[in-house]
């Protein structure tokens, strides 16, 4: 019999894998033909390498029979149960319609989401707490003038100078259950310019405060990175330069967006998310893999629209872009962003922003580690850097959807993709169990609990095990099939 080539290659290709799809072993006729459905060489050859896979299937399974490995278990038997875990999620996925139903459900009730009206002065605490708001330019040129008056005055009276700067150490913090923010309490320190100490930092705070008010005086925006190259031999480092930023917007009591200083462009946006930048009318779901890039300048963003059903926040660029390339946001309508690992400004404003003026439910998707949860917890409850600003930062009831570290048995993700924490990482993770925000959530506080006791910890890549579109395909439609989020 003629048998053409294609099909003769064929076989003889999948004689070589000996059953193996993308590293995992396929042990029953029922998974090979879940696999080899979508198998490269085609339906055609499907048949013959199904009884090329079984008669080989025979011989081994005699052969093992007799030769197993040290710790009672046959050589390939990791793989196999790799195979059968992640094909029987993949049975267990309802239709797509049914899923969707499940989310609208949350994101319905998310429509009645209020934006926090309380403020710290209702709530009487017995510590004086300092906020920030938003000046326009006029107000913050009005504000610098005001300080160098007095200092001017202070100079003439033969008293010197000085800045009275807000302190934004941690013991000036305090976390506040009501508002589930962070706040910066009322605690200043004097910063004299006649002091050895402090004289260079005193001077690098004079000469912020003159750029701030140039550019509020020419309404014009830049980078932090621009202003650090202003004076480089004062500023010597850019770190230097924004730690004095940041000490200058609290000293004049406005956010730091308000002195017309913004951070280099980081996060990114994709999906069914419509808005307009500065006059220009903007498509999230036509920027393609790498999605939109965030505006530094907010206040430009303008007439949200959208018909998501959720926002799926995401930790890593990596992540991002698999959710991007499937379009995963048209299968399940939602809106993705991520900033790339820290959230800046920028991103933690956009999301803010997107959360009020689209009333949607947010969804949290980072590592299973001691850092992915404080990522979560910057953008829920803000950080102690910028406590000051937190009102305007925080994004509140953000659920975490995962990856927990209850998934890693309940997905039964390889013990090869799973790290030892270090000890770093042990300590950050106990450090977390501490805080406040982390302790009012029986739910988050019980998670942690898993991952500090195991010492385990897992990447959001290691779904990628079960095959590289594991991650859109099966654990995110698991996830919202059965509302598991915290």
């Amino acid at each position: 019999m003629n048998v053409p080539f294609t099909h003769f290659y064929g076989s003889c290709l999948a004689l070589a894998f000996a059953g193996y799809k993308d590293g995992i072993l396929v042990d029953k006729q029922e998974e090979f033909q879940v696999l080899a459905l979508h198998h490269p060489l085609g339906f055609s050859c499907r048949v013959s390498i199904l009884l090329l896979m079984a008669d080989k299937r025979k011989r081994a399974t005699a052969e093992n029979d007799s030769d197993e490995d040290d710790n009672g278990e046959q050589p390939m038997e990791a793989p196999r149960k790799q195979a059968q875990a992640a094909l029987a999620f993949r049975k267990r996925l309802k239709p797509d319609n049914a899923i969707l139903a499940t989310v609208r459900k949350i994101a319905d009730s998310a429509k009645s989401y209020k934006p926090q009206t309380q403020s710290l002065a209702d709530l009487n605490l017995p510590n004086a707490c300092k906020e920030v708001v938003d000046l326009s330019c006029a107000s913050v040129m009005a504000e610098i003038e005001k300080t160098i008056i007095n200092i001017a005055r202070s100079i003439l009276g033969g008293n010197g100078f000085g800045y009275s700067v807000p302190s934004r150490s941690s013991a000036n913090q305090l976390y506040v259950q009501e508002l589930d923010r962070i706040v910066l309490k009322d605690k200043a320190s004097f910063r004299p310019f006649a002091n050895m100490a402090s004289v260079r930092k005193t001077t690098i705070t004079t000469r912020i405060l003159q750029l701030v008010h140039q550019l509020c005086k020419k309404q014009i925006h830049v980078t932090k990175r621009d202003l650090f190259y202003t004076d480089v031999k004062l500023f010597q480092e850019q770190g230097q330069s924004d730690s004095v930023l940041d000490d200058v917007s609290c000293m004049l009591g406005c956010t730091r967006s308000s002195l017309n200083v913004v951070a280099s462009e980081k996060g990114v946006v994709v999906g069914r998310l419509v808005f307009v930048e500065d006059g220009d009318r903007i498509d999230c779901t036509k920027m393609g893999v790498g999605g939109k890039a965030i505006p530094p300048n907010i206040d430009k963003v303008k007439d949200m629209e959208s018909d998501a059903l959720f926002i799926l926040l995401v930790e890593k660029d990596a992540a991002f872009m698999r959710l991007a390339e499937d379009r995963f946001y048209n299968r399940f309508p939602c809106v993705i962003i991520t900033a790339k690992g820290q959230p800046d400004v920028a991103t933690r404003l956009f999301l803010k922003k997107m959360k009020t003026d689209l009333k949607l439910p947010v969804l949290g998707l980072v590592d299973s580690d001691p850092y992915g949860l404080k990522i979560l917890s910057v953008y829920m409850s803000g950080s102690k850097n910028m406590s000051y600003d937190s009102s305007n930062l925080t994004t509140p009831d953000i659920k975490w959807l995962g990856v927990r570290p209850s998934d890693l048995n309940k997905y039964k993700i390889p013990e090869q993709c799973r790290l030892p924490m270090t000890d770093q990482d042990i300590k950050t993770g106990k450090d977390l169990l501490e805080e406040d925000f982390i302790k009012k959530d029986p739910n988050w506080h019980k998670e942690l609990e898993v991952m500090v006791k195991t010492k385990e910890k897992a990447e959001i890549q290691a779904l990628s095990s079960f095959g590289f579109q594991y991650l859109s395909e099966v654990y995110l439609p698991m996830k919202l099939q059965e509302r598991d989020w915290i």
